[in-house]
């Protein structure tokens, strides 16, 4: 049996349009790099340059956040779940924006 790994919408186009994939490792850190290794052009959109993973990129081992783990290190099982969850940010102050009302 492997661990399962989400794959977000957003990077869907990277992996053939595939939502999901299984992979056998041992780690979370891992996990990933067979990701990248198989869909190198992942590897810009989870890593940075130097290697290290990018800041708006969550990872989650069944619901549960590596960062209060032991990160890329997290050990994992046959049949847990790897989620990728990027970080969304934006917005913008158009009409129908309640700001400046003072509410």
């Amino acid at each position: 049996m492997a661990i399962k790994l989400e794959i977000p919408t957003a990077l869907r186009p990277f992996t053939g349009k595939q939502a999901s994939i299984e992979f056998e490792a041992a780690t979370v850190g891992e996990a990933l790099h067979r990701l990248t290794a198989t869909f190198g052009d992942l590897q810009k959109h989870l890593y940075t340059e130097d290697g290290r993973l990018r800041s708006f990129v969550n990872i989650y081992v069944n619901d549960e956040d590596i960062r209060y783990l032991e990160k890329e290190n997290t050990p994992i099982k046959d049949g847990d779940t790897i989620s990728i969850v990027p970080s969304i940010a934006g917005g913008s102050e158009g009409p129908g924006s309640d700001s400046g009302r003072g509410l």
